[in-house]
């Protein structure tokens, strides 16, 4: 039996890692947040915000921040890992020793490591020499601006270990935030990896003029290309259906919160890689590169992921986003469920 979450600790943050820490002190937790900078771990502590990230969102009093991770770690129930996909397991080296035994490790990040090809559970479990049942992943349509603001969203607990996300569930229900378990933690990652990857593309389709129903287009053929990813490697093709995957996927691909898509529209406008990304603060959207480890997934698995491998050659290869919309529709013509 797994025993209740009372005292959380979560790693990183960002915009994401503060609304989910917001969330869980909501739900009555005992929240500490790490902050890789001593400054905003002061904000957060004393000001109770987090100016550069969620400056409207006032945090709740029972949420303080530390940079001091050991702090952060001492005694957590369960420890919330909300840096970026591809920082994940050098970060998860230099708190390896830190982690209190038994904990549930929860991923926020949404990739597939460079390289390994790993899913993010599979990174926490190699990194740590944990059991994969003791991670679990959290991911849906959670914009973070949106959930800081509590306008009501759901989201899914997957975990091998149903008394865990059963007991993560508890702890981070709110009357915004309503949290579905589910045991396909591979669906659910891959869901959320390759949203990021389809919503550059629907990004760069609206930098380029076009409307609603090219978004669409592209939402449905890429849940489509995601699936067949998805049921190769193992998942449940209904959880492509739920919140992980369609309801994640529409968030992403249509929202002007999402990184991904703002930072697709900004290269279908002409702006190269460097452009769009020093137009972020130097920030790069996690699909800029996921895509290019999707993609080689795929390949090393004989699975067809014609948007994922036209975003990876816009991104790295100088495929112009217009270029791109053309190969895609001179596609050969076939049934829809080939």
């Amino acid at each position: 039996m797994v025993q209740s979450i009372g005292r959380v600790a979560v790693m990183g943050s960002g915009s994401w890692g503060t609304a989910f820490a917001k969330v869980m002190a909501d739900a009555g937790r005992d929240v500490v947040l790490w902050s890789r900078r001593a400054a905003v771990a002061e904000e957060i502590t004393r000001q109770h915000r987090n100016g550069g990230y969620l400056p409207d969102v006032i945090l709740p009093d029972n949420l303080t921040a530390t940079s001091d991770a050991a702090a952060a770690l001492t005694g957590a129930d369960a420890v919330v890992l909300a840096v970026p996909s591809q920082t994940l397991r050098e970060n998860l080296a230099a708190w390896r020793s830190l982690l209190p035994t038994g904990a549930t490790l929860v991923s926020t990040a949404k990739g597939v490591e460079l390289g390994s090809l790993n899913r993010m559970s599979e990174v926490i479990a190699d990194a740590l020499a944990v059991p994969a049942d003791q991670v679990a992943v959290l991911s849906g349509p959670n914009l973070a601006k949106e959930v800081g603001a509590e306008q009501p969203t759901a989201t899914v607990i997957a975990c091998s270990d149903v008394d865990r996300a059963e007991a993560l569930q508890h702890a981070c229900s709110t009357n915004y935030f309503r949290p579905y378990t589910n045991t396909d933690v591979i669906g659910c990652e891959l869901g959320g990896a390759c949203k990021n990857v389809i919503a550059l593309a629907c990004g760069m389709a609206d930098g380029l003029g076009f409307g609603d129903n090219t978004t669409a287009t592209l939402i449905t053929r890429g849940l489509a290309e995601t699936a067949r990813l998805g049921a190769t490697l193992g998942a449940d093709p209904l959880t492509f259906a739920g919140l992980a995957g369609l309801g994640d996927l529409v968030a992403t691909c249509s929202s002007p919160l999402s990184r991904n898509r703002t930072f697709g529209a900004r290269m279908g406008r002409g702006d190269s890689l460097t452009d769009a990304q020093a137009a972020t603060n130097g920030q790069v959207a996690e699909g800029v590169k996921s895509c290019a480890s999707i993609r080689e997934l795929a390949a090393r698995n004989g699975v067809e992921m014609p948007i994922t491998d036209s975003v990876y050659r816009v991104c790295h290869q100088g495929l112009s986003p217009r270029v791109m919309a053309a190969q895609l529709l001179g596609r050969a013509r076939k049934a829809e469920w080939s």
